[in-house]
Formats: C-alpha cells, sequence, structure tokens
C-alpha cells in the first residue's frame, strides 16, 4: 500500500489534483481501482498537510435488470467515515435490451460518466476522482491508435466548466501490479462486475496484448506512459 500511497501522492502534487477545502466525489464502482483510491484519499489527508472533504458514489447501472448489491461497500464506506450515495440508473437495460449495442462499452462509458457528474455536482463537489491507474492510461494511448488512428489519452486533470467540476485521476501514475499487491495486503470489498460484456471487450483484448509485449519486452508499459507523460500531459 506503500507504494501505491506514494505513486498518488506524486500524481496529486504534480498536477496540482487536490487543494484544501475541496470536496471531492470518488466514483467508486466497487472494483479494486476505485476502493484502492477511496482508501489511499482517506489515508492522504491525515498527512499531506491541508483538509478536503471525500464522499463516495456509485451508479448502479442494473445489469440484467438486477440492482447491484452495494451493501458491503456502504459498510467499508461508513468504516472510512465516509458517505455513500447510490445512483440508480437503467443504463444496463438501455444499452444492452433497448438499443442491442454492438460495442457496448462506449456508450456505457458516456452514460456512467455523465451520472457520475450529475451527481457529484448537484451534491455541491467541486472535484470527482476517478480510479485510472497507469495501465488503463497505456491501454487507452493504443485503443486510441489501433482503432481510431490518432494520438491521445484522457489527462490526469479534466475541468468541465459547464458543470463547476474538475475530472482528478489520483492513480495516474500508478501501475495496475502495485494496486493488486496492495489489494492482497488490504480487506476491500470487492465487488464482482456482472456486466454482460465483462471480459470481452475492446480494453481486454488490449490489456492481453500489452501484458503478451511486456513479457518479450519489458518496460513497455512503462515507456508508453512515459511517452504520454512527455508529449501528452504536458
Amino acid at each position: 500500500m506503500q507504494k501505491v500511497l506514494s505513486s498518488l501522492r506524486k500524481a496529486v502534487q504534480t498536477y496540482n489534483m487536490i487543494e484544501n477545502g475541496d470536496k471531492i466525489a470518488v466514483g467508486v464502482s466497487g472494483g479494486k481501482d476505485s476502493l484502492i483510491l477511496l482508501e489511499s484519499l482517506v489515508r492522504l489527508r491525515n498527512f499531506i498537510g491541508f483538509d478536503y472533504e471525500i464522499i463516495a458514489l456509485s451508479v448502479d447501472a442494473a445489469f440484467n435488470g438486477t440492482p447491484a448489491n452495494f451493501s458491503k461497500i456502504t459498510e467499508y464506506c461508513n468504516k472510512l467515515g465516509i458517505i455513500h450515495h447510490i445512483i440508480s440508473t437503467h443504463i444496463g437495460e438501455i444499452v444492452f435490451d433497448i438499443r442491442m449495442e454492438k460495442s457496448p462499452c462506449s456508450l456505457c462509458a458516456r452514460m456512467r460518466r455523465g451520472a457520475l457528474n450529475n451527481s457529484a455536482a448537484e451534491l455541491g463537489c467541486n472535484k470527482l476522482a476517478l480510479g485510472h491507474n497507469s495501465d488503463d492510461a497505456a491501454e487507452t494511448f493504443i485503443m486510441n491508435l489501433f482503432t481510431e488512428g490518432r494520438i491521445g489519452c484522457f489527462s490526469p486533470v479534466t475541468l468541465l466548466e459547464d458543470k463547476n467540476l474538475t475530472i482528478i485521476r489520483p492513480l495516474i501514475l500508478t501501475p495496475e501490479k502495485e494496486i493488486r499487491k496492495a489489494v492482497k495486503t488490504s480487506n476491500l470489498p470487492i465487488l464482482i462486475s456482472n456486466c454482460p460484456a465483462a471480459g470481452h471487450t475492446n480494453r481486454q483484448k488490449t490489456k492481453e496484448l500489452l501484458t503478451a509485449l511486456e513479457k518479450n519486452n519489458h518496460g513497455v508499459k512503462s515507456r508508453i506512459v512515459g511517452a504520454i507523460k512527455r508529449d501528452i500531459w504536458i
């Protein structure tokens, strides 16, 4: 967990993600990244030298027509002293039953982000923290290059002027392997996704491609992230 905290603190300070008095909504899907992000931001507040408020937001897409059970996430948030808000939606029905999307991830992601953005703004937050790690950045870069023919990646900090909300990604410098290690030593209530497309997405294929490349070219993911830092996150 110490390495995660170190890289998270570096990202927060390098990209000026958090300031004294911020009210930060943390998008908590129940996966390892979002839960590690939530706990890390709570711990960071104890020693970074200034104060900020944290709340947790979970979007319930109701995949397969069934509401997700966030009870263990709520219990975990209570232990951390964090209020947990659950956003009920019909995203699963819209994406899979009504629209019957052949490539559902893009629409689902946009709708989930929209729900998070709107709720964070309505709750008076000025920051929304998302759990993207450095592997996610490398995967996004490759997906944009291979599927859209463009150079691009999400940013560490993005201002949504229409909502007076800033999106921050404090795990942006943290490799996924360090998050996995932290999970092994933490008693986190990981929620398994019941998305019908789980494990069969373009991102999963890209993840597998980068994993194969890493085996034969050790450090390739970190070099991709280094290039993004130099040429995109400037």
